[in-house]
């Protein structure tokens, strides 16, 4: 905690008058982020530092695992952020982002190791999906690590599936006027890669030449066309 209390000093004395004009600009005007970022509460995940975001820029909700609980699972917070982020403020980009060595992937993959943590277990039970797609779609006999990049990878995609299903999320699609970017963040390199939902896989984000976007906004209503059958 000593370092802590010395870091919020150093903030007040130091960085704070620097950014003085910002603080007060958000203070008066309040806040109005444009992307939500959903990401682990990995100590090591600082969705600010690795978007190199300032304050007021973009809206955070962390979690073990990335994980977003399908809409009816109960009122809790993560689907609260997501309701008031987009209902709210308005955002028009969320981020699910994973990250490589993830705990609750780990965790995931050895169920005997939640022993004595229930509510851990349970909130996991909101990756199954990935579990289930890499015990049945991925090579058998992958080692430790592969194992467990992998589950994390596709918990991404699966928790921007249960993105889909809250009622403020899938009208801002169909309306157009959200995107959904699945990004993993490795820690190692300081690479982040992201989900291009038209190519089916994940690519390195500062090297592609165009935006990768898991789900492009497309302005639809499925029913606007829909014609009676004609009679035979």
């Amino acid at each position: 905690m000593d370092e802590l209390i010395q870091g919020a000093r150093r903030f007040r004395d130091e960085v704070f008058p620097r950014q003085r004009g910002l603080f007060n600009q958000l203070a008066v005007e309040g806040q109005a982020p444009k992307t939500l970022v959903i990401s682990c509460a990995d100590s090591r995940v600082v969705p600010e530092m690795i978007t190199q975001s300032a304050p007021g820029q973009i809206f955070v909700c962390r979690n073990v695992g990335n994980i977003v609980p399908p809409t009816g699972q109960g009122v809790g917070g993560v689907s609260s952020v997501i309701e008031y982020a987009v209902a709210a403020l308005g955002v028009t980009d969320i981020v699910v982002c994973g990250h490589s060595g993830c705990g609750a992937m780990k965790a995931l993959s050895q169920p005997d190791s939640l022993e004595g943590m229930p509510n851990v277990a349970a909130w996991l039970r909101h990756a199954d999906a990935a579990r289930q797609v890499v015990a049945e779609a991925y090579p058998a006999g992958m080692d430790g690590d592969a194992h467990v990049r992998s589950l994390a990878l596709e918990n991404v995609a699966a928790q921007l599936g249960h993105l889909r299903t809250h009622p403020a999320v899938a009208a801002r699609i169909a309306s157009g006027a959200v995107r959904l970017h699945g990004w993993f963040f490795d820690i190692a390199s300081g690479e982040v890669l992201a989900l291009d939902g038209e190519l089916g896989r994940f690519v390195k984000l500062a090297d592609a030449e165009r935006l990768p976007v898991a789900l492009s906004p497309a302005r639809r209503a499925v029913a606007a066309e829909a014609q009676p059958l004609a009679a035979e």
